[in-house]
C-alpha cells in the first residue's frame, strides 16, 4: 500500500461499466451479425456500431438510428426485438461487493461510462448502479465520450476534486491514456479480471475497503 500525503489520497474513484463490472451475455454479436445476408453479418454490425457511436455523445436516439439501419439492410425482425440485445448484460456480484467496500470505507463511488440513453436507462433501472454507486456519468448525459480528455475534466469539476485525487479503473487502454492526459491516476484494468485484481489494485492506491 502506498503511504500517500492527504492532498494526494484517493477521495473518488471511476468505474468503467463493460469489462469491469458487467458484460454482455455471450453470443449477442452473433445474434446481430445473424440478421445480415450471409457472409455480411461484420460489415452490418460495423455499421450498427457506426450509427450508436454519436448517440453515445448525446447526438441523436438509438432506436431510431438503429431503425434507420435495419430498414437499409432490409431486416424485418422488429425493431424492440432487436434493441433487447442492448439490454443482455450480466453484472459481476463480487466487483459489486468492492464498489461497496470502498464506499462504507468513505471512498465516493461513481460509474463512468461511455452510453447511449436506451442503454444507459436500462443499466440505471435494472442492474441498480443508482444504489450502488455515489453517481454515474454517462456520455450521453455529458455529451463528451472516452477517451475525449474533455470527458473527464468535465467529471473532476462536477465532483470538484482534482485529478490527482480520482482514480479511474477501465479496460481500453486509450481509455485509460484519456483520463491520464485529463490528470487523473488511471489504471488499465484487462477484461473481466474480478474481483480480486481490482481488491488489489485498489490497496495499490491506498484506496481502503472495509
Amino acid at each position: 500500500m502506498l503511504d500517500v500525503p492527504d492532498e494526494t489520497q484517493i477521495r473518488a474513484v471511476l468505474f468503467d461499466a463493460d469489462g469491469v463490472l458487467q458484460r454482455a451475455l455471450p453470443g449477442w454479436k452473433d445474434k446481430l451479425t445473424a440478421l445480415a445476408p450471409d457472409g455480411r453479418g461484420e460489415e452490418f454490425l460495423a455499421e450498427v456500431f457506426a450509427a450508436e457511436l454519436p448517440t453515445c455523445r448525446g447526438e441523436g436516439s438509438f432506436p431510431d438510428e438503429l431503425a434507420k439501419v435495419l430498414a437499409r439492410w432490409n431486416v424485418t425482425v422488429p425493431l424492440d426485438d432487436v434493441l433487447a440485445n442492448w439490454r443482455h448484460i450480466e453484472t459481476f456480484p463480487d466487483v459489486a461487493d468492492v464498489v461497496r467496500a470502498a464506499r462504507r470505507a468513505g471512498v465516493r463511488c461513481y460509474l463512468a461510462t461511455n452510453q447511449q440513453v436506451y442503454r444507459a436507462s436500462y443499466m440505471r433501472d435494472a442492474l441498480g448502479y443508482d444504489e450502488l454507486f455515489n453517481g454515474e456519468f454517462y456520455s450521453c448525459d455529458l455529451r463528451l465520450a472516452k477517451p475525449d480528455p474533455a470527458y473527464f475534466i468535465a467529471i473532476l469539476s462536477s465532483l470538484g476534486l482534482p485529478g490527482r485525487q480520482v482514480l479511474f479503473i477501465d479496460d481500453s487502454r486509450p481509455n485509460v491514456d484519456g483520463a491520464t492526459t485529463a490528470g487523473l491516476h488511471a489504471e488499465h484494468f484487462p477484461s473481466d479480471s474480478g474481483a480480486s485484481l481490482l481488491r488489489a489494485l485498489l490497496t495499490q492506491y491506498a484506496v481502503p475497503l472495509a
